[in-house]
């Protein structure tokens, strides 16, 4: 296992690698700006050996984001970038810091009875459905009690981010797992594999459990399945939590806290 600065190391090499397929770079200041397509934004992140980040370069980042249609976004690691955080937050944005893990010793969870697990293939006609499981966990982070209806989203910005998925999911570029509960999706989680140099290199995101099933373990089995398919093949796997309670259930899973993992963008503070 590398060192800790070897790994931080590693996962900013990631950030910077992972828009190359689908965005043009541009440089503002300290900081690398990708321009893609907005139906799969990238944030903006500092760029090895520029220098310090400052407001001005934020505040410019900003702006071409927004001419091109893009959410404005940030994305850093505290520990590897540590002025970021104040320019950000002079800039206006507003800044959340997540636990970042990294995946030390996979523990295999079984999903409760009755629930099977499946890798989703680019022509699954579900699709849409699966996005809707994490749309409908991220609207209602409080539980059952907090669940209301999310309808299907149909519009033409909601089908253009079905497509792009169904690229990736073509391409190997996304893994995309799904738990079913009688013939319903109810939880779903990606790991994105990056190649960097020969070395591959994945990301666990937005592994999200229907609210009627929190509590039983739904999150953790497929996060375990997502772990152990991208271990397959990559050489590190990681991840940034939503918050601590999140990062414990993680680390149930065989993940291990490493550093901060900075995130902003213009929400209006809380």
């Amino acid at each position: 296992m590398p060192t800790r600065p070897g790994l931080l190391e590693c996962i900013e090499r990631y950030v910077a690698a992972a828009p190359l397929p689908d965005a043009r770079i541009r440089s503002v200041g300290g900081l690398d700006v990708p321009i893609g397509d907005p139906a799969w934004p990238y944030p903006a992140h500092p760029r090895a050996g520029a220098g310090p980040v400052t407001a001005d370069d934020v505040r410019a980042t900003v702006a071409l984001q927004e001419e091109s249609g893009l959410p404005a976004a940030l994305e850093w690691v505290p520990e590897r970038s540590p002025e970021t955080t104040a320019a950000a937050r002079a800039a206006g944005l507003t800044v959340e810091e997540l636990p970042l893990l990294v995946a030390v010793d996979p523990v295999e969870l079984l999903l409760p009875v009755g629930l099977r697990l499946y890798v989703v293939g680019a022509d699954d006609p579900e699709l849409a459905r699966y996005q809707l499981v994490a749309a409908t966990a991220f609207a209602h982070p409080g539980g059952p009690a907090d669940v209301g209806d999310v309808p299907l989203d149909s519009s033409d910005e909601a089908r253009a981010r079905t497509e792009v998925l169904r690229e990736r999911i073509a391409s190997g570029r996304t893994v995309m797992m799904v738990a079913v509960d009688h013939g319903e999706p109810v939880a779903v989680g990606t790991h994105q594999p990056v190649d960097i140099g020969g070395t591959e290199v994945s990301e666990v995101v937005g592994v999200a459990t229907h609210p009627r099933l929190r509590g039983r373990g739904v999150g953790a089995g497929v996060a375990s399945a997502l772990v152990a398919h991208a271990t397959e093949t990559a050489d590190m796997v990681f991840l940034a939590a939503g918050d601590d309670d999140v990062a414990r259930v993680y680390e149930r899973v065989g993940f291990a806290r490493l550093a901060t993992s900075a995130v902003a963008d213009l929400r209006p503070p809380c």
